[in-house]
């Protein structure tokens, strides 16, 4: 494991704590950690879903609801109690919601924030220090392609894992001086059944957006389950990543993720040059040495 959690001399080898376990990327996590011999706090609203992850290895298993700051405090209680500190923090619950922003209901948007944003930094706020005081750890949040660029059905979802990419960049800047790694992780389309069985929908289609947000929706769900990216070996790459020496801020997952991010720089740097003078047309002029007499 990369410097600094290698030589952990309170907690041996590296304790993984990692929420959303019961499917998809979080349960693939779990199950490469503990394969690789770490020890691992496996956390789920329902612990009867991730019960059986505790035969593969060294691992506390907890019922953790990321939204219930209660249940938070206590899970990271108990595992830096009962493993003595938390080298790794995966941020990996999530969930999504399907709708145009005009249809979007504020009740499923302020549910899917809660998760995703406030859940995943109530994680952070009560991991941070306990590392912060050992001068190592590594926080890992999981974004999204989605928190590069924006799709029609997704703009809420995008606005929450943009919330996550912002918030991570700014930590890494604090917290990478005192000996803690941050990395987000950007996945483009995976077999984790995320667009099946995570996220909700809109109940109030309009016909306007049928070609648009509509169509996106019955695509994301027709191709549930049969993406094109492999969440073991998604799995694999981040622990390596974490355990890399020099692990990347961010980690994009998938032919889609890598395409779509470096077609959104070239959109990017295509329009700012386009508009370049005016951008820069905007600052009061500098004063002159001859005024300034």
């Amino acid at each position: 494991m990369s410097t600094p959690l290698k030589d952990n001399p309170q907690s041996g080898q590296p304790v993984w704590f990692i929420t959303g376990c019961s499917t998809g990327f979080g349960r693939q996590i779990a199950k490469s950690v503990l394969g690789r011999g770490y020890r691992a706090v496996v956390t789920s609203r329902d612990k009867d879903d991730i019960r059986d992850l505790a035969e593969l290895g060294d691992a506390l298993i907890l019922k953790l609801d990321v939204t219930d700051r209660t249940q938070a405090e206590e899970a990271v209680r108990a595992a830096e109690d009962h493993y003595g500190a938390i080298d790794v923090l995966v941020n990996n619950a999530g969930i999504g919601y399907f709708a145009a922003v005009e249809e979007s209901s504020e009740l499923e948007v302020r549910k899917m924030f809660d998760v995703n944003v406030f859940g995943l930094s109530r994680m952070i706020h009560l991991a941070l220090p306990g590392m912060r005081k050992r001068r190592q750890g590594f926080i890992v949040n999981l974004s999204s392609i989605g928190g590069l660029r924006s799709f029609p059905a997704l703009g809420y979802y995008n606005a929450t894992k943009f919330a996550v990419e912002g918030l991570s960049e700014a930590l890494w800047q604090e917290v990478e001086p005192l000996g803690i790694k941050v990395m987000l992780v950007e996945p483009s389309g995976f077999r984790t059944d995320w667009a099946g069985r995570s996220a909700n929908e809109t109940t109030h289609q309009i016909a306007d957006y049928a070609d648009t947000a509509n169509r996106n929706i019955r695509h994301l769900r027709a191709l549930s389950g049969n993406q094109d990216g492999d969440p073991v070996r998604a799995a694999e790459a981040i622990v390596e990543a974490v355990e890399s020496p020099t692990p990347p801020h961010r980690l994009l997952l998938g032919n889609d993720a890598y395409d779509g991010a470096i077609s959104k720089l070239d959109e990017l740097r295509e329009e700012f040059k386009a508009w370049e003078e005016v951008s820069r047309g905007v600052d009061s002029p500098k004063a002159t040495p001859a005024a300034m007499a």
